[in-house]
């Protein structure tokens, strides 16, 4: 825009008033869901977080396979200051793999602009996004952005004094909430719980020699009426302290007069749990775009060979994730880098070297387009041009 635009546009009011936004003071992530649902808890992320990624090797596998590829992502030639902000490490985390993580798990993203003296950008700084809230104006759009750790906090404007961003929020698009956007935890959780029990209950099976608990049984006379309060206890008691638990398995027991051990088993209908824990690991999967082939689930033959399952992940998760982190830093580095572009170079993704070739021999067999059209179908410059 021109400086006569500007001046105009300042004179005149602007473009049209934009619609008001819900007023969301309280994160959704502190309660997503509703607790009166068929006794299921509210929501908590960090709860879900260890449960998932610091308990669970599928989902922190899964988050892991995209977070660290899209960290590594090729890019395209740009700005070299520009993309040495971007490759960066900031307190020891890669800025990409961070976010990626944040997005996947968060489903928000919150990259703090730090500028030296002149205004010039120094250092990106990915926010715990649980820490940050939206701080909405009159009308509901965001005003600021407000970080909270313990009882400190530190209110973030939206831009400067000159304009400039202060804060790049990325999300994942929620439908619901006009402010926030939705992870993919909030819709593995029920999965990762599933497969949390299911490995619990294996093993205490292990713990128990292998199979289930069973019974005493008391075969005394007509004239029996059973142990006393006393005795059940002290037996109890025994039990408790000589047969429980992995060390004491296998361990014989010495049983009074009148007494009879009765082992249990599964049956085939108890043993279901086996493919229930299977099913949970490949909606984990499901949840978080990984093919279950990458994850070594078995039982899972959607893909060929790992090559196309690979190929997917990479044109269904991994491309459009780092597009979406890019474009959004990208956008809040244009004032400081005007013509910045960050883009992915394709031609550099081992996954997609075979579709790769096949464009490159579609569009050089294309005998009705010159040099110039052909670089610009593959997503170069022209000759004599800078991208």
């Amino acid at each position: 825009m021109s400086f006569i635009e500007t001046l105009r546009s300042a004179f005149k009011g602007g473009a049209d008033g934009r619609v008001p936004l819900a007023r969301s003071f309280a994160s959704p992530w502190a309660f997503a869901f509703d607790s009166g649902g068929g006794g299921r808890a509210p929501f908590d992320y960090n709860r879900a977080v260890r449960h998932a990624f610091l308990e669970n090797p599928v989902a922190q596998r899964a988050v892991r396979i995209v977070a660290e590829n899209v960290g590594t992502v090729p890019m395209l030639p740009a700005d070299d200051k520009a993309l040495a902000l971007v490759r960066a490490t900031s307190a020891g985390q890669s800025l990409l793999e961070t976010l990626a993580m944040h997005l996947l798990l968060h489903g928000n993203a919150y990259v703090q602009i730090l500028r030296d003296a002149g205004g010039k950008p120094v250092e990106l700084f990915a926010l715990r996004p649980e820490r940050v809230s939206v701080t909405p104006g009159p009308d509901g759009w965001p005003a600021g952005y407000r970080y909270k750790v313990g009882e400190q906090a530190m209110n973030i404007p939206l831009e400067d004094e000159d304009g400039w961003p202060c804060l790049v929020h990325l999300k994942s698009l929620h439908p619901a909430d006009d402010h926030y956007g939705a992870g993919c935890l909030a819709a593995a959780e029920q999965a990762v719980a599933v497969h949390n029990a299911a490995s619990a209950w294996n093993r205490a099976l292990l713990e128990n020699a292998a199979r289930p608990s069973g019974a005493l049984v008391c075969e005394g006379g007509p004239d029996h009426h059973g142990l006393t309060t006393e005795q059940f206890e002290r037996l109890k008691a025994e039990l408790a302290s000589a047969y429980q638990g992995g060390g004491n398995a296998g361990r014989p027991m010495l049983l009074e007069g009148g007494l009879k051990w009765q082992s249990l088993s599964l049956s085939p209908a108890d043993m279901d749990f086996a493919e229930l824990k299977r099913a949970a690991a490949r909606d984990i999967a499901l949840a978080f775009g990984v093919p279950p082939m990458l994850l070594g689930l078995p039982g899972d033959n959607t893909y060929a060979n790992y090559r196309e399952a690979n190929r997917a992940l990479w044109r269904l998760t991994l491309l459009p994730l780092a597009g979406k982190i890019l474009a959004g830093l990208e956008e809040g580095l244009r004032p400081s880098f005007p013509k910045l572009e960050l883009a992915i170079d394709l031609d550099r993704v081992p996954a997609l070297a075979e579709d790769r070739e096949k464009l490159w021999s579609q569009v050089s067999g294309a005998d009705f387009l010159d040099d110039d059209e052909k670089r610009v179908l593959l997503g170069l410059p022209a000759k004599g041009e800078t991208k």
